[in-house]
């Protein structure tokens, strides 16, 4: 490619055509076309050609397209504002020499034509580096390494290529306001400079930067770029230092909150070092540079380390390869002023030390590129990893802490987690119209109690039946906590979650406030009933907020208390029968031989109120609700989530949800029964036993249905049977199905309406959507502080599970032994030779 010819002047139309009058004064300049430089780059050249300071003015850089390119008369000058203009341009000149012209707005000359200098940290930073470059006549000479790809042999990872562009770097307070992966949007306009050019890191870290683009140093530079930061006062230092303390103190680059709240996007394609590139920190720079150490191979001391200054060398000792940082005027923004990266020592030498490759450093590699941190990864699978793709060989317990920490980089740590929650809360009600949530906090702004109820669940709740269920399982953070959960079943006996909470522990302060919360949207009733454990701060809880609702405890927990307190119990089949029993005649048979066998369990059951425990005396519709499993089922599939920080936990939650809402949505649109598909299954073998029973009609309402020795009445139009299985389930029984075949009344029309498909459909209309990200978040809200609870960390490794004792495992790992009974009386407690009968 030719050389580039530059002319000074300005644009002038007249009678539709454009016309460029030329300044003779400042005159034209010829500025080679060097392969692979940025805009930024070349406006550097300019500025310095034509002596020009950016600080007092501005340039506009244009060309008019040549005829061939059939462009008309009144065509106006085509402005190279960006990179991707500036490509263009380059493509215009491989076919046709095209003049650039340069128009300047306000300002002046700076160098050539008044002959000054200009004084302050500018001369410092940008004449004197002229000066020296054009003694050595070296800038020109040579091709600049505006960017180099990373090192050979890191992998085809690093093929890809996102390039940004940064505005170059401004000696003012405006430095603190540019982020790091770009620039804030207020602060520029996209058509000025755009996000995306072709060359540029697309970590953030620029090459491009206006002041510092020619102090690119290769081997034997070194000496020839003057020590600026050595020019600093003592009180500068100081007023620096000053203030690095009071930004750390508020930075997240410091303990796990930096890595949880990366300011780095790792892209490695970027990852090597360039003069110019701008890091938020001193600590952002120094991690990037143990990146690098680890994936090139190397090693590195630190030389000085100070607030304003940063020098490391490469460990091995006369080898040239350095980098320099210091910050740009009094901001915190690190900018690496030298840049040595060729090494002059062997590479056995350099690579045979590796103190860089630590937990924190490995986590990021392999997070960035593998990514994967499930429960399912083990260590094993990271070392393998790592020495897969880097060549680094990690014992297990390194690999273990390498996991953990990609982990936190993935879900961020426990106390981010409790500093996001009121945001997150707002984000997820702003997302979900109707949804309730609490945040509790003390007055040393601790974090206490937090409860959620989507808009979704509350609007299907009035779709389904009348029970809740309520369970809490504990959370095995480093802040500990309990999950505390609302569910009921939909028609088809799907788990319907209603709410959850996440508390400090199960007692009776905690409770209370679940159930106050939980009042909110599903009120106290008398057709209410609430199913739990048989804990004592749960019953008093609901006495408290739910005082017309009926409660009743789950039968499963019951007959486990009953194993571990009485032992080896040949009663345990008549308890569960007692349970389950469906008329007070046959509860009462069993309970008697409960009695007459083991009075000290029948004085347990009746302290533990049968009006909870057995269906029976269930004073409210418990339909087919004997324990709490739904709970329970709920809580084996969150396990891994229990581990989560509490944002990372809740949102969990919620995208269960959502996934179950979108399933089962789909599923109930595609029902085609009037009944739902899991009722159908249910009736299925009931309508063929009903097959064989006897129907007499005793009046236009009430039926006979006999079978064999057992006689059954049947009221259709109360939806009533004898047996009472039609009256506690609200299904209809076998002897239901009988009557209403005799009766040619229809058998769906039997069932509660709790069982249609169009309630079912209806439970789950609306959806759960995710928090909108997008959303501003109000001052209010963002200035809430929420801490970490204060948690006594008992010693000793923190317990994954619950210590079970002998008995739950001798129950979970066998069936309870079948009961002895008497082969002809069928009573249990003797056999056929002593049986008094």
């Amino acid at each position: 490619m030719e050389d580039i010819q530059l002319v000074c002047g300005s644009w002038k139309c007249e009678k539709s055509r454009w016309a460029f009058d030329v300044d003779v004064e400042r005159g034209s300049r010829i500025l080679p076309a060097i392969v692979g430089s940025s805009f930024e780059d070349f406006n550097v050249m300019v500025n310095e050609d034509f002596g020009f300071d950016s600080k007092t003015g501005s340039i506009k850089l244009n060309y008019m397209l040549p005829m061939k390119s059939k462009s008309y008369a009144d065509t106006p000058p085509v402005f190279v504002t960006n990179g991707r203009q500036f490509e263009a341009y380059l493509r215009q000149c491989s076919k046709e020499s095209v003049r650039l012209c340069v128009e300047i707005n306000g300002g002046g000359n700076c160098g050539e034509k008044k002959g000054k200098k200009r004084k302050g940290k500018c001369e410092d930073i940008r004449d004197v580096n002229v000066e020296t470059v054009r003694e050595n006549d070296d800038y020109y000479n040579r091709k600049r390494e505006f960017k180099k790809p990373v090192a050979e042999g890191v992998g085809d990872l690093f093929n890809r290529k996102l390039f940004s562009t940064q505005p170059a770097v401004d000696e003012s307070d405006e430095v603190e306001s540019i982020v790091y992966e770009g620039i804030r949007e207020d602060l520029v306009d996209d058509d000025e400079f755009p996000r995306f050019d072709y060359c540029d890191d697309e970590d953030g870290a620029s090459s491009g930067d206006e002041y510092y683009g020619l102090n690119s140093v290769d081997e034997g530079d070194e000496e020839d770029v003057p020590d600026r930061d050595e020019a600093k006062t003592e009180e500068q230092r100081e007023d620096l230092q000053s203030k690095c303390k009071r930004k750390k103190k508020f930075s997240l680059s410091s303990g796990n909150s930096s890595n949880a709240k990366s300011y780095m996007k790792l892209e490695m394609c970027g990852v090597d070092l360039a003069v110019g590139q701008r890091y938020e920190s001193k600590d952002a720079l120094e991690e990037r540079l143990k990146i690098l150490s680890v994936i090139q191979k190397f090693d590195f001391d630190v030389d000085r380390s100070r607030p304003d200054l940063y020098t490391v060398n490469c460990w091995v000792p006369d080898c040239r390869w350095r980098v320099r940082a210091s910050p740009i005027g009094d901001s915190f923004v690190f900018t690496i002023r030298i840049s040595v990266r060729t090494h002059t020592c062997s590479v056995t030498e350099r690579s045979a030390r590796a103190r860089q490759a630590t937990p924190a450093i490995l986590g990021q590699l392999y997070k960035q590129f593998f990514g994967g941190v499930g429960e399912s990864v083990l260590p094993c699978h990271v070392a393998e990893a790592l020495n897969l793709r880097y060549g680094i060989k990690v014992d297990y317990w390194k690999a273990h802490r390498t996991l953990l920490f990609a982990r936190t980089l993935v879900r961020g740590t426990s106390e981010n987690g409790y500093e996001d929650l009121p945001s997150y809360l707002y984000l997820i009600r702003k997302a979900n119209p109707g949804t309730l949530t609490r945040l509790a906090i003390d007055e040393e702004d601790r974090f206490k109690f937090v409860f959620i109820a989507f808009g979704a669940s509350i609007h299907g709740f009035q779709f389904m039946r009348k029970v809740v269920v309520v369970d809490g399982t504990f959370l095995k953070g480093p802040y500990l906590g309990t999950l505390l959960l609302a569910t009921t079943q939909d028609g088809n006996f799907n788990i319907f979650p209603l709410a959850y909470a996440v508390v400090d522990t199960e007692n009776d302060v905690s409770w209370e406030w679940f159930f106050r919360q939980l009042s909110c949207v599903i009120p106290d009733d008398e057709s209410l009933s609430i199913i739990s454990d048989r804990h004592k701060s749960i019953g008093k809880a609901i006495g408290r907020v739910y005082p017309r609702a009926s409660r009743g405890v789950c039968t499963y927990h019951l007959h486990k208390n009953i194993l571990l307190k009485f032992r080896g119990s040949e009663t345990y089949g008549l308890v569960k029968k007692a349970a389950s029993a469906y008329r007070l005649v046959d509860f009462n048979i069993y309970f008697n031989q409960i009695k007459d066998m083991n009075p000290d369990l029948h004085s347990y059951l009746v302290r533990a109120n049968v009006r909870y425990w057995s269906r029976v005396h269930f004073p409210g519709d418990r339909y087919n609700f004997t324990t709490s499993n739904i709970a329970e089922s709920l809580n084996k599939v969150l396990t891994g989530a229990r581990k989560y920080p509490i944002v990372m936990l809740l949102d969990e939650v919620r995208l269960m949800l959502t996934r179950w809402f979108a399933k089962r949505r789909k599923e109930a649109m595609l029902m085609t029964t009037t009944l739902t598909k899991g009722l159908e299954k249910h009736l299925h073998d009931r309508i063929i036993k009903a097959k064989y029973l006897a129907v007499q009609e005793i009046d236009r309402h009430q039926y006979e249905v006999t079978n064999g020795v057992s006689t059954n009445v049947v009221n259709l139009t109360a939806k009533r049977c004898s047996c009472m299985m039609f009256d506690l389930e609200k299904i209809a029984c076998v002897h239901a199905i009988a009557a209403a075949e005799h009766a040619k009344v229809s058998r769906i029309g039997l069932n509660d309406k709790n069982y249609v498909t169009d309630f079912l459909r209806n439970g789950y209309a609306m959806s759960i959507m995710p928090k909108d990200g997008s959303s501003p978040i109000p001052q209010r809200t963002g200035s809430t502080v929420c801490k970490p609870p204060f948690v006594r960390i008992p010693p000793g490794r923190p317990k994954i599970t619950r210590i079970k004792g002998p008995m739950e495992i001798a129950i979970d790992r066998s069936r309870p032994r079948k009961v002895h009974v008497c082969s002809k009386c069928h009573l249990p407690g003797h056999n056929r030779t002593t049986c008094g009968s």
